[in-house]
């Protein structure tokens, strides 16, 4: 057996997260709080639960990548509509927005790439 293949042995095929054992994690941006389920930092790529408070918003962004979203309690809105619990919304990439929520919401998002925020001007 190579070192590779032994390697291979002590690297389990699937990892699992306590889920309520991760704390919440405040973002820059006031009411939304994240649990980062999986994350590669190389590629960008990530899966998070986020809890939004009611009434929080993220101001307008950039989808790099494609980015989904699964609404497992509330409702998360934006210009296009409103996507509420038990549904999926995704976003193609290069699509910008603003999001919001009014009664709050639990998300479950996957990004193939992290958002692109703007500064107030707009750029």
């Amino acid at each position: 057996m190579n070192a590779e293949s032994r390697l291979a042995d002590l690297v389990p095929d699937s990892t699992y997260v306590d889920v309520a054992a991760l704390p919440w994690q405040p973002t820059r941006f006031p009411g939304v709080e994240c649990k980062v389920l999986m994350e590669n930092r190389a590629t960008g790529l990530s899966t998070a639960l986020m809890r939004w408070a009611p009434g929080a918003r993220l101001p307008h962004h950039e989808h790099v990548e494609i980015e989904q979203s699964f609404i497992l309690e509330g409702s998360l809105i934006d210009r296009d509509g409103v996507c509420t619990a038990g549904n999926y919304v995704w976003r193609r990439a290069g699509s910008r927005h603003d999001a919001w929520t009014e009664e709050g919401c639990l998300v479950l998002a996957i990004f193939l790439k992290p958002n692109r925020f703007f500064d107030q001007s707009g750029e």
